[in-house]
């Protein structure tokens, strides 16, 4: 479910921050972003993490969803899949979008971009918002992951790397193809301190923000696989106390679908019968 809440995130992300542009140029038709940019977001600089993601993370280990069974009861009854959490991630991708735009707005807005006295173009500022795109979305992945396999860190850190192994590719082909992405970064963006100086600050205050709700949901409002996290990551697995207060806990006392309608049909039909029999036994 995870994967699904994150592809909402990159692309609320990457789309608001074209939306903001866009209004900021007074929507003069002017893209954000090179088209190749655009066209291989999804492609390259941020799909492959979800793939890894979806195949190789786990909340808890095997052992664990053995031991504790109402971990099933999330999917079943859509905790990990609802309407609040799916809204969540995507003001986590408005918030991340707000961040990447001002700052990256702000940052060249009153300043020389270069010695030579070279003001902040549009492919300047679109090579800046975007790269701090690719950083953002693909960190945020990592912090999303439970369960870290090497798979993970070469596809994570290999599309950050591959993003500027093709801005140095792709910029160095003849202008007639590479357009206002040619040599942008070795001869703008690389040179500038204020390139790498911005992309750590966007970095900070974008995820800022999803650390401290996740650090303090975790804490203080554990959903039941994180209850199960914290047994094997603090060492209570060894407490059979413990265990089985958690093992004991309800995760939502309700069900749902076709389950919660033959319940409710079961316990209509029970009542029927005993108030039958009371009846029968009065008469």
């Amino acid at each position: 479910m995870l994967e699904i809440c994150y592809f909402f995130y990159k692309n609320i992300t990457f789309g608001v921050t074209v939306f903001l542009y866009e209004a900021y140029a007074s929507f003069s038709a002017q893209p954000a972003y090179n088209d190749w940019f655009l066209s291989l977001f999804n492609v390259f600089f941020s799909s492959l993490p979800v793939i890894a993601l979806g195949v190789f993370d786990q909340d808890v280990s095997a052992r664990f969803c053995y031991k504790f069974p109402l971990l099933y009861q999330e999917g079943v009854q859509n905790i990990l899949f609802s309407w609040k959490r799916i809204i969540g991630w995507m003001f986590n991708g408005f918030i991340s979008a707000l961040a990447i735009f001002f700052i990256c707005k702000e940052s060249l807005k009153h300043q020389l971009f270069d010695p030579n006295g070279k003001t902040a173009g549009r492919e300047i500022m679109g090579g800046l918002m975007y790269t701090c795109v690719v950083w953002v979305v693909n960190l945020q992945m990592a912090l999303s992951i439970s369960y870290f396999t090497w798979v993970q860190h070469i596809v994570i850190w290999g599309s950050i790397a591959f993003w500027y192994i093709f801005l140095m590719i792709y910029g160095a082909i003849t202008p007639s193809f590479s357009t206002d992405a040619y040599m942008v970064f070795l001869e703008a963006l690389a040179p500038a301190p204020s390139y790498w100086l911005t992309t750590l600050f966007v970095m900070i205050f974008a995820l800022t923000p999803y650390f401290v709700y996740k650090s303090v949901q975790m804490r203080f409002f554990p959903k039941y696989h994180q209850m199960i996290q914290w047994i094997r990551y603090e060492g209570h697995s060894n407490d059979p106390e413990f265990v089985e207060m958690v093992r004991q806990r309800s995760i939502r006392p309700t069900t749902v679908g076709y389950t919660a309608r033959r319940a409710a049909s079961v316990r209509r039909s029970g009542r029927f019968h005993d108030q039958l029999h009371k009846d029968l036994v009065a008469f």
